[in-house]
Order: structure tokens, then sequence, then C-alpha cells
């Protein structure tokens, strides 16, 4: 035989084998004669020949012969397992290159083939230990697993029959793959980990934010989602879905084989998809998964199923897939579904609508009732087979199914937000003050789950914007080029700092700018109240070194226009070397007039030098204390007692509130309580402090009263209901003018409620400096801040 033919190797003497072979018990034929007729000697040889090719032969030759019961073991072997000369030397012999093609496309399969191998080696050192006991077993079983072993076409047999496996190899057959799909079963079982990381898109939820009455006014986030813990969703609703989902959930392991197999079925054999998951399988998906219909997807659902059946607790399980699972309009959820379909919490469902929302599992598509009267009738049908399906699973009494005969019928659309208008000036607000106040993180918010409740009053909210939105369209008729860049900001504040109501702007979709929050334009003379309050409180110094004289609403200053402003030193001088002068609305003069009546008629003038003899860093102050922003004012100069700070309508609103509550402050806030998934999230609301004495509170008050009958004596006892029993009660207000007619303000009071509104002209498209109103505001007498104010308060009537 040649070394290329089969790399057999052999030895005359057939000691390396350790037995010596007898020819007449060798199955193999000598040329010519049978190797049992053949007399013993001391030359017995034996020749076998291999085919193809026909001319290889080898010669086996045995000195002595061997006795008459003797064996032979021939052993064949490839070249490439025969010892290497050069390693039995001690040197590592040199890889052979493959000179065929089929030889470099074996080389390049084999590290393929020995992945699975690499795979199973954990699994075999453990099961070497037992190779040794199972071995004497294995002997006995050797002879029947030749006979199993099939030969085809078998022996024997003829026409078709030889190509049918006996019984014996027909069972060896389905035990081997029995056998080896356990072990299979086995191996990917302990290989699967449970992901460590959920599925962000089913975890995450929207956030909702309330009216102060406790009704939705929107939401925000991409899933329409809120978790609700399994003690709040009511037991019946539970039994419901378990019902018509996998009524043995409390019981199997996790999954079902002959659901998996349908839907593997399904999958393979037709290329259609088909359920059969149990809730466990269901909830994997959810978070875990993707919602691909593969079976290498369904095979790793199912392992996980298992893994997780075993780690988590049943109500744990159904908890995530009553939270995670899709019910069609938009929604995730249980909680979602109950609000988009019957308007009302999870909690509050009966029998009947729980049974009708487990059905929406099927298939929302096909079992919405209001998309079709296909739907309608299929909703129908497996409404009342998962109420006659609880009663088969014990959960619910035959006298009680019996009372549910109508179908409940779901809302014909889901209530609705109202986005994109002024709530989502709202709930910018109020999300900018919860993550503040709650120290909810970015991160955190973005995930959702959370129920703000805020302070914004609906109907409020409604008078505000129709009275601006009134405004709007008459300036828009009367001068459309100036009404192109007129700008409205608007605020409504509770005296203990509850921010009612508030415009910021036509549409926050197409301007996100707020104006009731906007620092763009001065107050003007709606500040003077705060100079007289500086006054009253701190007293004045005329000299330098002089004490401090008290002053009332009484005292006289000089009301006449364009009346030099001096200090101590003598007239204030300005940077290009005039003296600074103030003036008053129409450059009218008024001569002495007491301080209380130069607020109640606007005369600016006194508030001027009153500013400058109390001290502009005291006004600022007391300004800062009632409410107003440090980051609002501007230069220290006597300007600033007309009102050169910035302030947004939110803080002109809450600081004016601070006189109507006795001189107490409560800092303005939008949200009252916040939850998240039912559980109560800690809120840090502001504490009342007090910015100035009731004494002074009461006395600016007062004088803004009278301001308000003044220039509207016809509305003093109407605009907000009867007149005035107490104080807090009183109706006051202030009108506000600038210097250069860039903006018009007007503040007031009205049962414990202040409302600011400003006007004002800017071009946001080239700058953001204030235009002139051009008459758009209305004037001093007859403005349109006064109007849209009066129009805000007419709820309090």
């Amino acid at each position: 035989m040649t070394e290329e033919g089969q790399g057999a190797e052999a030895q005359g003497d057939g000691r390396r084998h350790g037995r010596r072979a007898a020819p007449k018990r060798s199955r193999h034929r000598t040329e010519g004669e049978a190797p049992a007729e053949e007399p013993p000697s001391s030359d017995v040889t034996m020749q076998l020949r291999f085919e193809p090719p026909s001319d290889e032969t080898m010669q086996l030759r045995f000195e002595p012969p061997p006795p008459a019961d003797a064996t032979m073991e021939l052993r064949v072997v490839q070249r490439s397992e025969l010892p290497d000369r050069s390693a039995r030397d001690g040197r590592t012999p040199p890889a052979a290159a493959p000179t065929t093609l089929l030889g470099r496309l074996a080389a390049a399969v084999a590290p393929l083939l020995a992945a699975p191998a690499r795979f199973l080696a954990p699994v075999t050192r453990r099961l070497a230990p037992y190779a040794d006991r199972l071995a004497p077993y294995a002997r006995r079983l050797a002879p029947y697993a030749r006979r199993l072993r099939p030969q085809y076409p078998r022996p024997g047999r003829a026409d078709w029959r030889r190509w049918i496996p006996s019984w014996r190899q027909s069972l060896g057959a389905v035990v081997s793959a029995v056998g080896m799909s356990g072990a299979f079963l086995v191996v990917a079982y302990a290989a699967t980990d449970i992901p460590e990381n959920l599925n962000s898109y089913a975890t995450q939820q929207d956030n909702v934010f309330f009216w102060s009455d406790g009704t939705p006014m929107a939401r925000t986030g991409w899933v329409q989602r809120q978790a609700m813990p399994l003690k709040d969703i009511p037991e019946d609703v539970r039994w419901a879905v378990v019902a018509a989902e996998n009524a043995s959930f409390y019981s199997d392991p996790g999954i079902s084989v002959s659901g998996i197999g349908r839907a593997v079925w399904r999958t393979v054999g037709s290329g259609d998809t088909q359920g059969g998951s149990t809730i466990t399988q269901q909830y994997v998906k959810n978070v875990y998964l993707n919602q691909n219909q593969t079976v290498s997807r369904k095979f790793t659902e199912a392992m996980i199923a298992l893994k997780l059946d075993n780690r988590m607790s049943k109500d744990k399980i159904l908890e995530g897939y009553l939270n995670t699972s899709w019910f069609g309009r938009g929604t995730y959820g249980i909680q979602r579904a109950a609000q988009a379909y019957y308007g009302k919490e999870v909690g509050d469902l009966n029998v009947s609508e729980a049974a009708f929302l487990a059905s929406l599992l099927k298939g929302a598509g096909l079992y919405d009732p209001t998309l079709s009267q296909a739907n309608h009738a299929r909703a129908v049908e497996r409404w009342n087979w998962i109420l006659d399906r609880m009663v088969d699973v014990g959960k619910l009494s035959p006298t009680e199914r019996a009372t549910y005969k109508k179908f409940p019928e779901p809302l014909k659309r889901s209530p609705s937000f109202d986005t994109g208008k002024q709530s989502d000036y709202l709930v910018e607000l109020a999300q900018q003050y919860a993550k503040k106040a709650a120290g909810i993180s970015d991160k955190d918010f973005d995930l959702g789950g959370y129920q703000i409740y805020t302070t914004f009053d609906r109907k409020r909210e409604t008078s505000l914007t129709d009275a601006v939105a009134k405004a709007r369209k008459e300036a828009k008729e009367d001068d459309p080029g100036a009404a192109r860049t007129a700008h409205y900001g608007a605020s409504s504040i509770a005296s203990d700092g509850r921010i009612l109501a508030v415009y910021g702007g036509p549409d926050h979709r197409t301007q996100g700018y707020n104006e009731s929050n906007a620092t763009t334009v001065p107050a003007g003379s709606a500040f003077t109240p705060f100079v007289y309050a500086a006054g009253l409180e701190h007293g004045v110094r005329k000299t330098r070194d002089g004490t401090v004289s008290t002053v009332t609403g009484e005292s006289l200053y000089d009301g006449d226009d364009g009346v030099p402003v001096s200090t101590p030193e003598g007239p204030y001088w300005d940077r290009s070397g005039k003296k600074v002068a103030a003036h008053n609305d129409g450059e009218k003069s008024y001569g002495q007039i007491s301080l209380h009546q130069a607020l109640a008629n606007s005369v600016n003038t006194p508030f001027m030098q009153l500013g400058m003899d109390t001290g502009l860093d005291t006004v600022r102050g007391t300004a800062e204390a009632a409410g107003l922003l440090s980051s609002s004012f501007g230069a220290q100069v006597p300007a600033l007692s007309l009102g050169n700070s910035t302030p947004s309508a939110i803080r002109m609103a809450s600081a004016y509130g601070t006189f109507a509550a006795d001189g107490r402050h409560v800092e303005p806030y939008s949200v009252s309580r916040i939850t998240r998934n039912g559980s109560k999230v800690t809120l840090k609301k502001p504490a009342s402090r007090r910015a100035m004495s009731q004494k002074v509170a009461e006395e600016v008050e007062a004088a803004l009263a009278d301001a308000f009958r003044t220039a509207h004596p016809t509305d003093a006892g109407t605009t907000a209901g009867a007149p005035a029993v107490t104080a807090s009660d009183e109706v006051a207000g202030k009108i506000g003018t600038t210097q250069n007619d860039t903006a018009l303000w007007y503040v007031g009071t009205a049962k414990s409620v202040s409302t600011a509104v400003v006007v004002y002209r800017m071009d946001l498209a080239k700058s953001l400096e204030p235009l002139p109103l051009k008459g758009i505001a209305g004037t001093a007498s007859d403005s349109v801040p006064y109007d849209i104010w009066s129009g805000a308060m007419s709820p309090l009537g």
C-alpha cells in the first residue's frame, strides 16, 4: 500500500497493538484461498486489497503463528493522526499547507466546525467525572447501538423497502432527537441571561399636568403611559386580563409549549404570525425584546420567560405587563387606556369595562368599536367571551355575570389635551418650577411618570386669553402694520403666591417666547408704589448728616412738571452736564401735592424726588422684598424711581399682591403638588415672609384704590363685583406709562388677586429694542391694558 493510499501503519510482528491475529478468525479474504484452510506455519501471511485503486495491496506476516482462538484488530488511521518523527524528537512539526482545493476548503471550514465544541466544552468538563461510571453500561449497549446504526439501502430488502428504517432505527432516531433537544435546551437555558437594561421605550412614560380643579390640562412625552402599582388596579380588572390572555398564569412556568409550537408553525410554515404566548412571555417581549415575529426572537423570549418566572413574583410580572401593553389610541398601560376609552381612572372601572379593555390586548385595531361596524361586532363577541371566561375560572359569579348584558360603549374619541396654544406656556412654567422645587433632574423628568397639579385656574385662564384675543383683533383692524409687532403679556396671581393665569403669546407653536415671563420693557410709573412704600417704611433724609424724617401720605412734594431732582449737595447732574428733571404725563403740573394724592392721580415728579430722599438702594431693597427680581433692575440713578427696571408681568402682579396681603409676600409658584405613579413627591413650597409693615401696605393699597376710583369712576363698584367690605376686597390699580412711550401697563388687585398687563411693540426678527406704541395701546385715560385687566378680573363679579 502506498503512502498516498490510506496511510495505514502495521508491523509484521503485530506487537504494537498488543494482540496476535488468527488468520482463521479474520474476516479479510486472502488472494486465492480461504484463511481457514491454510495450514499453521511460521510464514502465515495475509494480503489485503483496497479498491479503488485495485492494484494497491498490503501483506501482513505473523511469526510465530497465532493461537487458534486469537482475534486480529486492524486499525486504519489518517496520516495526520500519526505521530510525527520531529515531535518524537522534541521538535515542533511544521504545518503542512493544503495542496488541493478540497483541502483548502476543509481548512477554512475547520474553525467553524470547532465553534460548537468550544461552546459545549464547559458542559463536557462537568460531565467528564461521570464518564467512567457510565462506561460499563455503554459497553453493554454497544452491540445494540451497532444494530441501530442505519444501513442504507438496508441489506436483505428489495425495492422501496430498502429505504424504510427498522423499528430499532426509528426508536434510536427518536431517542437521539429527544436527548439532543433536551441537552440543547439545558445548554440554552444556562447560557441565557435576563438583560440588565430594560427597553427604554417600554419604561418611558408621559408627564401629565392638571388644572387647579384636578382635571387634565396637558401631557408631555413621546409615550402615553402612566405606570400604576398593582395594588391600585382593582382585582376584577386584573382577572379580566388574566382570563382573556392566560388563565393558567398563576400556575404555569412562564411559557406555553403548545402556544410556542403553534406560533413557530405559523411563522415558519405559512409566513403568518399567531399569538400563543403567556403573559410572562408578552411582558418579556414588551420590556426586553423587540416586536419582530421571528423564530429566534420567540426562542429567546421563551428562555428569558422561564428564568424570569423563577426570579420574579407573578404579581410583579402582571403589574409590569399591565403597565407596558399597547391598548390603542396611542396609549400604553391600563391606566392610560381607562382614560382614553372611558375618561376615568383605572380604579373606577367596573368588570364590564375591564372586559372590553382586556379584549384590546388581542389587537386594538380590530377591537376598537368606534373604528367600524365589523370592529364593533368583534368587540361585543370577545367582551361576552371574556366575561364568560371569568365565570369559568371562578372569578365572576354567574349572578353577577347576568347583570352585564349591555356592551359598555367607550367614548367616541379620547379626551384631548389643549396643546399648542396657551396651555403650552403654562406647561413650560410648571415644568421649570417642578424641576427646581422638587429637585427633579432633566433625565428623570424625561423618563416621565409624573403627575403635576398646577395652580392654574381654567376659568381665569380662559377669561384672560379671550380678553387679549379681543384686543389683538381690534388692533389688527385699526392698524395692521403696528399690530404685527405688538406684544401682550399678562398674569394673574393670588396674594398667597399661586399663579392663576398667564398670557404668554398667540400660540406656543409659532412663538415659544413667553410674554408673561419676559423682562424686556421698563415698568414706568407702575413702579412708583414701591417708592412710596420705601419712603413710608424707612423715612427720608434731606441732608447728608441730617436725621431721618418720617413720611406719611399727607407729606407734601412738588408736583410740577420738569422739577429738577436734588440731592443733599444740590441738583443732580447727568453725564452730559444737564440737570435731571422729572416729567408728568402730558407735562401737566400739580404744584404742592401730598404723596397719597400724587399716587392716586399718577403724578410722577414727587416720587422721583422721594426716591432720592429715601435712598435709591433703599427703594430697590423694598421693591425686591415685595417680589421684583434683582436681575431686572437697571442703573441706580434717579430714573430708577420712575421704573427703569424691567420686571415681568408675573413679578409685577406678585409684587402688587404684597400690598393687598398686608405687607406679606409669597414667591409666585405654579405647582401645588406632584406625584409619580401615585406616590407623593416632596415639593418645597415658598413660605410667606414680611416685606413691609402692615400699616405701610394698607396705606399704599388705599392710595391705589383711590387711583382706581379716580381713573375709572364708573367701574369702581362694578368691575370686581359688590363694593369692598374689607381692605383685602378693595379694588385697586394703577396705570404705568414710560418716558418714550414704548410700553403701557395696568396693574391692579381685586379680592386678593392681582393682575398685571403690559402692551409693547418689538420686532423680534430685527432686535430686542422696544418700539414706540403709536397709539396701539390706547391712552392713559382709555388704555388697552386696562380693558384686558378688567376682562380678566370679571369672573370675580
